[in-house]
Parts: structure tokens; sequence; C-alpha cells
């Protein structure tokens, strides 16, 4: 039976040695890799401590386990690169990481005492003077935490002038350091307000995803909610024709090996009837998380149902197929073939306090439980590799998504360690997307009169747009949604992607999509109607921009022209009502209370 093995540390092994592209993370034949070292002393650290200790490590035990020739390796191997001249190079630090990375002192770097800000983010300065020739830094840091260290380089004489050469890894790029540079390869943030005293150094832009290359601490956990032996954690999503078709999946313990779905169309009078129903064999794979210390190992199982009849609720039950295996009778209903009315509910980023964040989906179902499904754009936890999370969203969801189907949309923290290996584990999804791009990461598909755009801001936008494009044209929707993480329009200050907004948003503009249903920003935003980047009077002239947060992390936000409507330090789910009764959609934004925080009406 093929396993689902995430890496030892779900952050390192798999995502570093298989998933990452080879550019990112080839080994030079320099020295010893960062790789190969993490993977050592992970596996040291399983042999030699006890569950307890894995569990509890911290900054400082994890520094006292290194070896000297590791920590000559993470505090040297990182990135290296030759100069051709002697400089000093200064490390950008987040301030937020203390006494981290631990190569910075032990190295000789000295704080200079500058400190700057950038978007939401407070760096400190640290320099050290190098000759001529390689020069190599250190790992981010053995907690995975903050946002990736900058460097800067500049010539110790003046009117030398600085070649940096031989940089590693191969994706890495130089750029003068001034107003709107871009500080990371990865990302399409830029920066604004450089400090004086740092302009127009030489940049060596990071990668944001090895931010976490050499996490040692909180690498081993244990999750709240172990999988038991009867069948949890079910939901539902669609990966072919909503109409005819539907995707549930689940999990059990390792030691159940097999799963079924037994369903009947729902009766109209009278509860399940086991006798009469209909059943049909899993997919089921091992999951395998070996950091995950009080349950490595789990069973996921999916089964994709066809040949379903449109616009019906069906009734069904998981298990194993033993009398005693079935979980209670839950229901679900296909897309219409027709245009009829429909409701659904958008959700922001859930990612943190997802207890809180149940309270929030329970409430939004009690309230609406005509609503169609949940769309939800991305970020829906925060430890993306780590299976504890995952445990801890579908825990708290209980009761919601195994009634209705779940649209996720990918966000960068399902990212976390490199790859969304979790997330795919997890869902199962159209494969209807752009060629180029990994499949189930965009998608779309019709609900009644509405075309659903599903795209990954977290790839190239530019291989994403052709596709969009075709989506978008081909359709005879009504209503075009389209949903994506990182905003064209920001809450936040200076965090909009120029991707998007450059090369999507024309595409909203010519084929009239009329709303964007954003992440990423945890501050509520709804912008003014906009077209080519401008504000429009009516909504039938250009495309409305929203964010939603519906977990408990929280931005400032700045008044920004495009801002209609901006909240802060809110939760909130979005209930859009679609009515065919001359063509109105009716959207609400709800707090957790219920109580209707925005709102607006777009009539064609």
């Amino acid at each position: 039976m093929k396993h689902l093995r995430l890496p030892v540390g779900a952050t390192l092994i798999f995502f570093l040695a298989a998933l990452c592209p080879p550019a990112l993370h080839a080994h030079d034949g320099v020295q010893a890799s960062v790789h190969d070292t993490v993977a050592a002393v992970i596996k040291r650290m399983q042999r030699e401590l006890s569950l307890d200790e894995l569990v509890g490590l911290t900054v400082p035990k994890a520094e006292a386990f290194l070896t000297s020739q590791e920590r000559e390796t993470l505090g040297a191997g990182h990135i290296r690169f030759r100069v051709n001249v002697p400089v000093m190079v200064t490390i950008l630090r987040d301030a937020t990481l203390g006494d981290e990375p631990f190569w910075l002192r032990e190295r000789g770097f000295t704080a200079t005492g500058l400190k700057t800000k950038f978007y939401t983010r407070e760096f400190d300065a640290w320099e050290k003077s190098f000759p001529a020739g390689r020069i190599g830094l250190g790992v981010h840091n053995l907690s995975g935490r903050g946002t990736h260290y900058l460097v800067l380089v500049k010539a110790q004489q003046a009117g030398d002038r600085v070649q940096v050469s031989e940089l590693y890894p191969g994706n890495l790029r130089t750029a003068a350091f001034v107003t709107g540079v871009k500080p990371f390869v990865d990302q399409e943030l830029q920066l604004s307000g450089i400090p004086a005293a740092l302009e127009n150094q030489l940049l060596i832009q990071t990668d944001t995803r090895r931010e976490e290359d050499a996490q040692l601490v909180s690498l081993f956990s244990k999750t709240l909610y172990p999988a038991p032996d009867r069948a949890d954690h079910v939901a539902l999503t669609w990966s072919d024709d909503p109409r005819t078709t539907q995707t549930i999946q689940w999990r059990t313990s390792a030691r159940i090996k097999n799963g079924v779905v037994r369903y009947q169309v729902k009766p109209a009078a009278g509860g399940f009837d086991a006798r009469a129903a209909r059943t049909k064999r899993a997919n089921s794979q091992a999951l395998s998380t070996p950091t995950l210390v009080n349950d490595p190992l789990n069973q996921r199982h999916t089964v994709v149902l066809t040949r379903l009849k449109p616009e019906t609720t069906y009734l069904y039950s998981v298990g194993d197929g033993s009398p005693e295996g079935w979980t209670a009778p839950a229901e679900f209903t296909t897309a219409p073939a027709r245009v009829v009315p429909f409701s659904f509910i958008y959700m922001g980023d859930a990612q943190n306090g997802l207890d809180r964040w149940g309270v929030l989906l329970h409430n939004a179902y009690r309230a609406r439980p005509d609503a169609a499904f949940y769309l939800m754009a991305g970020d829906l936890v925060n430890r993306g590799a780590e299976r504890w999370d995952w445990d801890s969203f579908f825990e708290h969801s209980k009761g919601v998504f195994d009634r209705r189907q779940l649209v996720p949309v990918l966000g960068n923290h399902e990212y976390q360690g490199g790859e969304p290996a979790l997330y795919h584990a997890h869902f199962t999804l159209p494969k209807n997307g752009p060629k180029g791009v990994p499949p189930e990461r965009a998608y779309s598909f019709e609900y009644s009169n509405a075309k659903f755009v599903i795209l990954d801001s977290n790839l190239d936008a530019a291989k994403q747009t052709a596709w969009l494009e075709r989506e978008l044209a081909s359709t005879k929707a009504v209503w075009k949604f389209v949903s994506y993480h990182h905003p064209a329009y920001s809450s936040s200050a200076n965090r909009t992607n120029l991707g998007v907004r450059n090369l999507w948003t024309p595409l909203f503009d010519k084929y009239r999509v009329d709303l964007a249903l954003q992440g990423h920003d945890h501050a509520y935003l709804r912008t003014y109607p906009m077209r080519a980047q401008q504000r429009v009077a009516n909504a039938s002239d250009g495309t409305i921009y929203i964010i939603s947060v519906s977990g408990t992390k929280y931005y400032d936000q700045p008044k920004h022209d495009y801002t209609e409507v901006g909240l802060t330090k809110l939760s909130t789910y979005q209930v859009l009502d679609i009515q065919i009764n001359g063509n109105r959609l009716v959207y609400r934004a709800h707090d957790v209370d219920g109580q209707v925080r925005d709102e607006f009406v777009i009539e064609k």
C-alpha cells in the first residue's frame, strides 16, 4: 500500500529533498550541506532524547546539542558567495528573534544599534567586516520563527566596486538597496523607508521559503486530537463536477486499513436506511508524520461518488464496513443543473485561534443553514506542515464540513516548509487548473449561474494568467468570483501583491469579475469598485476586492485611497446571496455574534 509519508520534522527532509526545486537546496559540493546536517541532528535527537525532551526542546538546549562541526555548517552554510574586495556585511534581522540566530555573536557580528521597520516587522542591524574571497552565512534560526534576514554588502574602501559571484543557493539574486526593492526572491513585496545609512548598498535577496531549513525547536509535537479507530474529521470537497459527484475524506487510526461510504437519496420521510444504501470503497493511504510523537501514523480515506443526481440531498455514513464501525448519518446536496438562487459563505484566514474560529464557523452554520458551501481564502491553519494544527482545524469544524462542501484556497501558511504536502493529503480537489502548475492548486467550477476561479498566489502569477483568461472568457455565467490569498489591494501597509495586481486584475476588468475574495492581511477591507487600478462609481463597472479574517490574529490598517470599508480587530464570516429575480447579489459580513458589520448589493 502506498504511504503518504511526511518528513521527519514535517518541514525538513521531505520538503527539502523531494519537493523543493533542486536549485533551492542542492548541495554544491563545497562543504557539508545544511540539509544533510539537520537530517543527521534530527535522527540523533530521536535516538538520544525522550519524547518529553523532544517536545519540550528549547533554543538553548538545541544549540547545546549541536557538535562543533554541526555548528560550523549551520553557521556558515546557508548562504555563500564570493566578493572581489574587502567588504562590510550587514545582516538585517527580525528583531523579535532575541538571541537567534546563534552564529551572529559566535562569528563576531556586532549590533550597530540601527533599527528599521519594514511592513509589520522591526529589523535590527548586525555587521562584520570580511576580506575579499568566500563568505558564508548561517541559517535563519533553529526555532523556525520570524521573517528571513536580509543581507547587505558594501565595500570597505571608498571607490571600490563590489562584485558578488558564486552565489549559493542559485536562485538568490542581488539588487541595489533602494526604495521599491524586493527583499526576497520568492515574494513581490517591496520596501519603503530605506534607512539613509544603508541606502544603495548591495542587497542579496534571500528566500523566505528557507526560514525553517534548520528548525529543531517546536519540531516535535503532540496532537490534542489523535486519530481514533472510528472514522472522524469527515470533510466534503469537490474534485469533479459539483452537479453529479461528491468527494468525501476522513481519517482513522493506522489500525483501520479500509474505508467505505454508504449513501442514499434522502427520503421524503424517515431516516437513513442502511439496507437500501449503496456502498463504495475508499482509497486508503497511510499518512506518516514521524515528529508527531503521540500519533505518528494514521490512515486517510477518500471516496469520490459519481453519477449522482443534480440538486439532490443524499444521506451518507463512513466507516470500515463492520456493523459497529459507521459514523452517524450526515448529508450533502449536489449542485443544481439549472439556474437557481443560492447562497455561499466566504471566510478569510482562520490560521490562529482555531477554537474561536470554530465558534464563528458554527454560528455561521446555525445562522445560515441554507448556505450551499464554504469558501476559505487561504491560511486555513498556521502551521501547514504540522499535522497537529490540521487536527485542530478539523476538530473545530466538526458538524459543518461533513455537511457542507469546503472550497479551499492555498495560503502561504499551507506552504510552510516549502510545499503544501499536508494540504494535499487532506483535500482532494479538481485537477482542471493550468498546465505547468501542480494539480489541485488552481482550479475552477460553476454553480448555478456563477463561475468560481481559485488561484494560487504563492506561485508565479504569470503561469496562471493564460488559463485564468480562458476560464473567464469561456464562461456564460452571470456572476464571476475569483479567490486567491495574497491581495491585489492590501488592507495592511506595503503588502499588495504586484504580480496579482498587474497580471490578473486587467483580466478581472476585461471579463467583468464581480468580486475578488482574498486573505493574508488580518484586517477587514472592502474596496470601492476598481477598474484599471482606479476607483469607479458603480459595481457594474469594476471589481470589488475584499479581505476578511476569521481567526484571532489581527493587523492594523492604514487608510488607502481604494478603501470603502476598513475594520480592524474583527473576525467575520461573509454570506453572499445570489438572487435570480433581477440578478441581485446581496453581500453581508457578520461578526461572531451575527451582527452585520458591512453590506452591499450588486444588481445586473
